[in-house]
């Protein structure tokens, strides 16, 4: 688990450094062909990982219902974010990451776990484990999208 965790904050990390000099109409640009922005990525892997890990094991979330419905697997951006929402996202991007931490190294933190199957890839994940080995792959895809949609705008 501890690896898992590792690559967990390393995604975060380096998502933060590569946004770190881009512009809010930069962050909120959708060139063409693609659907989203780059902070809708970031919202979404937020929000992704607070559903796998959190939700589906009966706990909690750091982020709100409204956060949930505009960063959610199957939407789109339909308005800009703001700075101050970008700023709120920056920050969750590391204060998720800690919380994940704490908890896994919580003894029994984590005891229930609604099974689960991915929409996109039919995986199937059976624990909180599971949730956050699965999750690391989902921001590696995101981190993909989001590097492929920077050399755009």
């Amino acid at each position: 688990m501890e690896t898992s965790l590792r690559i967990f904050e390393n995604n975060r990390n380096v998502f933060l450094r590569l946004i770190e000099n881009f512009t809010l109409d930069q962050l909120n640009a959708i060139p063409t062909g693609f659907s989203n922005n780059i902070i809708w990525n970031l919202g979404h892997i937020i929000v992704t990982q607070q559903i796998l890990v959190y939700n589906l094991s009966g706990l909690p979330m750091l982020v709100s219902n409204e956060m949930i419905e505009k960063y959610k697997n199957g939407s789109k951006p339909t308005r800009n974010t703001s700075q101050e929402e970008v700023d709120a996202i920056k920050n969750l991007l590391l204060t998720t990451v800690t919380k994940t931490k704490n908890d896994f190294n919580t003894p029994s933190f984590f005891q229930n776990y609604e099974g689960y199957v991915t929409k996109s890839t039919g995986f199937a994940i059976n624990s909180a484990n599971e949730a956050l080995n699965f999750n690391n792959f989902h921001e590696g895809v995101h981190l993909g999208f989001l590097m492929n949609i920077r050399k755009f705008i």
